[in-house]
This record gives structure tokens, C-alpha cells and sequence, in this order.
């Protein structure tokens, strides 16, 4: 049997959903060939028979077959949708238990280590987690994109009454009981940041920090801890930033010179390059 790129991918996502490669080779055997007795399959995938037959009575379990019993017996492909339904409801079902199981396991202290994030959901998640656990104040540092996947859970933390600010990069709507202010040199950081921040700090009892692609598809940097100690000084770095942004140069404000920005130190020059860096002034507040 000649097999097709378009029946190749196919192949693999089943494989992606959990079966087989002898059982995504055969259901997609059937869908395409039509209803076939397992010594026709066998041949059409050019496989043994006993093997074949296996892997259909496992395609039965997983309501992607039927079967017509009378002699000789002959296999149908289930329809996508009805096959992708029941994998579904399997799944959810699975998840569901899970999530009960695992919630009766002990969770483990703080441990005190920084921990690396290399999948761009994983990040989400993280964050979305923390934002569900937080009990008394949130602060963030988000791009476009980052706070665009998170503006639900933020609205929902400050529903709860959880205090909820922090620095935005653009235009945003109003958030509800969010407090949202422009960050200094948010133009340049756009321009010139190489890629899209995510920083998140909860109770001040964990942090996450997070550079990922402009596309949110890649990880270029992201750490977590649950560390006391750490998330503290992100709590209070954080903080003064939000205070402080929107102060430029012409106001009179003796600290302004110590933000990241206005002072422009060695660190900063190497990750976004050595040209000067000119700020505009931003409007302190953008929503509440």
C-alpha cells in the first residue's frame, strides 16, 4: 500500500493522541480503503495477520472501529468527528480523575532553588497557577502578548480582592479592578527588548520570569521559584519600578536616575545594544 504524505500526517497525529503506529495505520487503512476483513488489512498495510488483529481489537476499545460479526468479519472506520468525540470525553474523563488523585497527595515545600521553564505553555500555565493560588497581592511586568494570554486571570485574581498592578508596554483596554501603569521607555523596550516579558510576582512568596519569542512560541529564558528570600526582592524591585515609572527626566524626582533605564548600566547595554537610549514620558497610569 502506497501511503500518502497526507495519510502519513494523519498517521502521526494519532500517534500524537495516543495510539500506535500499527493502529493508526490501520484505522487510517480503513478510512481510506473503506470496510475490509483483517487478512485485506493485513495485506493493505502489509503487515501480519495476527498483528493486524490486534490492533483492531484495540481500535474497538478505543471506538475508532466497527466491526460487522457475520463471517467473514469486516472492519469500518469510525467517523473522525464521532472518533475525536469519544477521545475527548475519554480524556476529559481521565483528566478529571487526575486531578482528583493528585489532589490528595501531599504538596511539597518551598524549596529554596530556581527552576528552569522551557515550554511556552508551560509559562502560561505557571503563571496562570500562580495568579489562582494568589491570596494578597499580584505584580506583573507583561508585553503585549504575555499580558493579552493572561488579562482573564488577572481580572478574576482582582475579583477575589487580590491587589493586582503592575507595568504594561502599550495601549490596553480597561481591566476591571486592575491597576495598570505605562513603564518607562516602554517604546525602546518594544524596539530594542529581545522578546516579549513576562514577569510575574505572587504574595511575594514565589516569582516568575520569563523572556520568550515575540510570538510566544519559544522560550529564550524563564526561571520560577517558590524562594521566600528572592521573591521578596522581586516584590520590592518591582514595586519601586511601578512607582517610579512615568518619572522622566524633566521632573524633578532625585531617584529617577536609578531605574534600569535611565541608568543605562553595562547590563542593560549588552542585551539591548550600546546606542543611547532616549525616553519619552509615559502617562503614569493607563487603567485602574
Amino acid at each position: 500500500m502506497q501511503i500518502t504524505s497526507d495519510q502519513n500526517e494523519a498517521e502521526q497525529a494519532l500517534t500524537a493522541l495516543g495510539f500506535t503506529e500499527l493502529e493508526a495505520r490501520v484505522y487510517c487503512a480503513l478510512l481510506a480503503s473503506g470496510p475490509a476483513t483483517g487478512y485485506r488489512l493485513a495485506k493493505l498495510v502489509g503487515k501480519a495477520p495476527p498483528n493486524v488483529y490486534q490492533a483492531l481489537a484495540a481500535l474497538g476499545r478505543k471506538a475508532a472501529v466497527l466491526v460487522d460479526e457475520t463471517e467473514p468479519r469486516t472492519w469500518r472506520a469510525a467517523r473522525p468527528a464521532e472518533l475525536l468525540a469519544v477521545l475527548g470525553g475519554t480524556f476529559a474523563h481521565r483528566q478529571a480523575e487526575a486531578e482528583r488523585r493528585l489532589a490528595s497527595l501531599a504538596v511539597a515545600p518551598a524549596d529554596d532553588r530556581l527552576y528552569q521553564i522551557t515550554d511556552p505553555d508551560q509559562v502560561l500555565e505557571r503563571a496562570r497557577a500562580m495568579l489562582a493560588g494568589a491570596r494578597d497581592i499580584v505584580l506583573f511586568d507583561l508585553f503585549d502578548a504575555p499580558l493579552a494570554a493572561l488579562r482573564p486571570e488577572l481580572e478574576a485574581t482582582a475579583a477575589r480582592g487580590v491587589t493586582v498592578a503592575g507595568l504594561v508596554y502599550g495601549p490596553v483596554a480597561p481591566m476591571t479592578g486592575v491597576t495598570a501603569r505605562a513603564a518607562a521607555g516602554a517604546a525602546v523596550a518594544r524596539e530594542r527588548w529581545p522578546g516579549a516579558q513576562l514577569t510575574l510576582v505572587v504574595d511575594a512568596a514565589e516569582h516568575l520570569v520569563a523572556l520568550m519569542t515575540p510570538a510566544m512560541d519559544g522560550v529564550r529564558r524563564a526561571i520560577w521559584s517558590d524562594s521566600a528570600y528572592l521573591s521578596c526582592l522581586q516584590h520590592s524591585g518591582l514595586s519601586a519600578e511601578i512607582r517610579l515609572t512615568g518619572v522622566d527626566g524633566a521632573v524633578p524626582e532625585p531617584l529617577a536616575s536609578l531605574s534600569l533605564l535611565h541608568a543605562a548600566p553595562r547590563g542593560l547595554r549588552a542585551l539591548i545594544g550600546p546606542e543611547p537610549i532616549a525616553l519619552s514620558p509615559a502617562p503614569k497610569e493607563i487603567v485602574a
